[in-house]
């Protein structure tokens, strides 16, 4: 007895709305100017489904309504993107949590572990022989985030 393998179809759309698959390029840039991301510099969109939080909820809210071929630019407040920084949100870690030969210097980004597995961005504020601290925040938080999209391709997922 053979079993079938049967695969979901998938329907072109031109249209973005909640629960499509898009692939967007981006370029994301600071008030200043400053590059800080661009899928035009990997060579490849990236692709996210709508409503599952796979964007940050300002660009996804950007994206809603966007036809396919369509370009855009926009700016989000940090509420919008990363949120606000929480000077006080700081965790002190044991150094010997670390390699031997791991180099701690002030601002360098480290990916933790959190207790359930998830990994979070934290950036080294000061460390000393036995412990140190790490800024929780997401290295985006407090920023204005500028964006130049486009929308490569819509696929509805939901078939």
């Amino acid at each position: 007895m053979s079993k079938k393998t049967s695969k979901k179809k998938t329907a072109k759309k031109t249209v973005v709305t909640e629960g499509c698959e898009v692939a967007i390029h981006y370029k994301g840039t600071l008030e200043d100017g400053t590059e800080f991301d661009s899928s035009y510099t990997k060579e490849e969109p990236i692709t996210a489904t709508i409503g599952q939080g796979m964007l940050i909820a300002g660009f996804e809210t950007a994206l809603m309504g966007m036809n396919e071929g369509e370009t855009k630019s926009f700016t989000l407040a940090p509420d919008e993107a990363y949120g606000e920084r929480d000077d006080t949100h700081k965790v002190d870690l044991g150094r010997d949590q670390f390699p031997e030969d791991f180099t701690f210097e002030e601002g360098k980004v480290v990916p933790l572990q959190g207790p359930s597995g998830e990994t979070y961005l934290a950036s080294i504020v000061e460390h000393n022989d036995d412990t140190v601290t790490f800024d929780m925040n997401h290295p985006m938080a407090g920023k204005t985030l500028n964006f130049d999209i486009e929308v490569v391709s819509i696929t509805d997922s939901s078939q």
